[in-house]
């Protein structure tokens, strides 16, 4: 009976532990002791990392056990527990990457191909480096140009008002940026972008909302 039973799936993507997979039936706790679940080998991960648990309200819930170098969701430092969603990417440290799979997803868990849950664009927060098409941008983006699109990434698909744009790149410093301003980063931010991926409209302009990042999965013909 439990072999044609779907379960949430783990998979492991850039990494040691690359390609390697879990299905979510009970509590994984990831981390370098070899009493984890799952052992993730390097020194920046901690002992006891991070917990992955089955949730009756909330489905499968991702936290932080105070490691030293962090848990990242979708690109955001974790501060408290969070519901995972269906292709939502995981960070330990900065060594190991993961994403998440819901068991409702629309193709069988087994069959699903590993290269069809990679997003066209990915950000590492922590080490804020950028890929687009699984190619680093290279020189890395400017610190205003990262901080926008951290912003954007983080709310991936949601319209983030250019005022809270503008509060996230300039800081204290926000009184007084043009709009101008904000549009002409956003233009060079787009140019980058491009370089490697001049066919995808990465940040799209809501007029009078403000601005939403579409980031498709990636899909290799």
């Amino acid at each position: 009976m439990e072999n044609n039973q779907e379960y949430p799936l783990l998979i492991a993507q850039t990494g040691p532990l690359e390609g390697r997979r879990w299905k979510i039936k009970a509590p994984l706790t990831l981390g370098r002791e070899k009493d984890c679940d799952i052992v993730i080998p390097l020194r920046q991960v901690s002992r006891h990392h991070s917990r992955i648990s089955p949730d009756p309200q909330n489905g499968v819930v991702i936290e932080d056990l105070n490691s030293k170098n962090g848990t990242y969701l979708n690109g955001v430092l974790l501060q408290e527990p969070q519901p995972l969603e269906d292709g939502d990417e995981i960070q330990i440290s900065l060594a190991q990457h993961f994403i998440y799979l819901s068991s409702d997803a629309t193709l069988p868990l087994e069959s699903l191909p590993l290269e069809m849950q990679k997003r066209r664009l990915r950000v590492d927060a922590g080490a804020r480096r950028v890929w687009v098409l699984e190619i680093e941008l290279d020189p890395p983006l400017s610190a205003a140009q990262f901080n926008l699109l951290q912003v954007l990434y983080s709310q991936t698909g949601e319209v983030v008002p250019r005022t809270e744009l503008v509060e996230a790149v300039w800081g204290c410093s926000a009184e007084g940026v043009t709009e101008q301003a904000l549009d002409a980063l956003v233009r060079r931010l787009r140019d980058r972008m491009a370089e490697i991926d001049p066919g995808w409209e990465y940040i799209v302009t809501v007029r009078g909302h403000g601005l939403r990042l579409d980031n498709p999965p990636l899909v290799r013909s």
